[in-house]
């Protein structure tokens, strides 16, 4: 299986700052002691694919260091040229995770879901939506015609539900703390928010429904699946209150339901912010293994790439 990764694309953050950086690099690691993955340093995205999703003021602003102050603290990091190497790379990871998954039935990012980026602003540490600009691109190049994002971050995926509202060919689900950040919520196709405390059980269930109804209401050719490491119930922005075991029932009934119906599954990281930053990285690290058990399955099952949709 490929797992795509930028880890050595670090920003230069102030000290004390709450951002696990760190979590990437040791993530790869982790991952490297996996038999049968292979890793591949993520593209850089370039302003065509980027512009599918965000606008060209915001895209040059934040290329250049030229973003108004209020804007800039928004993202919550300090504008570096590092800053958005990595963005463009995590872009570039998510387009090619999907492009891979088109021809081998799953893929990996080992960073990406970022979410909290609309159009024209970034927020949540998240400059560049990754998600929605590996979808338009996909589309763009005539590999699918519709997408489902499923966006298990514990966080609502505020910005791709901003960014794809009033597209009926991508299909945006997200199930996310009802009380967590953001406060003003968008409205992705299918919200679903959970109380504080969400317990293995009551996640699962939630997750069926959502599922299911996703299916009901749309026919992807393609999921990106935003795997965050929050809903753990060590994570100290998460207030869920998930094991490890529930979130690997998480993550196996996304794959079930992708393997179930043929369809190519590139899988990004998203946040996660464990009190113990070993914890964020076994959450991450446990979703890649599974993944990569998955892609064993693909190949058994000699799942067929979607045919290209006619320009």
């Amino acid at each position: 299986m490929l797992a795509y990764y930028a880890d050595h694309f670090v920003l230069p953050l102030p000290p004390g700052h709450r951002f696990p950086m760190r979590k990437y690099s040791m993530l790869r690691e982790a991952v490297a002691r996996m038999p049968g993955v292979e890793f591949c340093e993520a593209p850089r995205a370039g302003d065509d694919a980027l512009l599918l999703a965000h606008t060209r003021e915001y895209v040059t602003d934040a290329s250049a260091g030229t973003l108004d102050a209020a804007r800039q603290r928004e993202i919550g990091f300090p504008w570096s040229a590092a800053m958005v190497e990595r963005s463009r790379r995590s872009a570039g990871a998510t387009i090619e995770a999907c492009r891979t998954a088109l021809r081998e039935g799953i893929a990996v990012n080992l960073a990406g879901g970022t979410h909290h980026a609309y159009a024209d602003k970034g927020g949540g540490f998240c400059v560049f939506n990754d998600a929605a600009i590996a979808a338009r691109v996909m589309q763009r190049d005539g590999h699918v015609a519709r997408v489902a994002v499923v966006d298990l971050d514990v966080h609502q995926g505020n910005g791709t539900a901003s960014i794809l509202h009033a597209d009926p060919t991508v299909f945006t689900l997200s199930l996310h703390g009802e009380k967590n950040y953001p406060f003003r919520k968008e409205a992705s196709d299918l919200d679903v928010g959970l109380p504080d405390g969400c317990d293995d059980d009551a996640y699962a269930e939630a997750l069926q429904h959502a599922l299911a109804t996703l299916f009901e209401r749309f026919a992807p050719d393609l999921l990106i699946y935003l795997a965050g490491a929050d809903p753990h119930e060590g994570d100290r922005l998460g207030r869920l209150k998930l094991s490890m075991e529930g979130l690997a029932r998480r993550d196996t009934m996304v794959f079930e339901a992708a393997l179930s119906r043929r369809l190519p599954i590139a899988v990004a990281m998203a946040g996660g912010y464990g009190n113990q930053i070993e914890d964020t990285v076994a959450v991450h690290a446990q979703t890649v293994g599974l993944a990569n058990r998955y892609h064993a399955r693909y190949a058994m099952e000699r799942v067929m790439p979607v045919p290209a949709v006619a320009s």
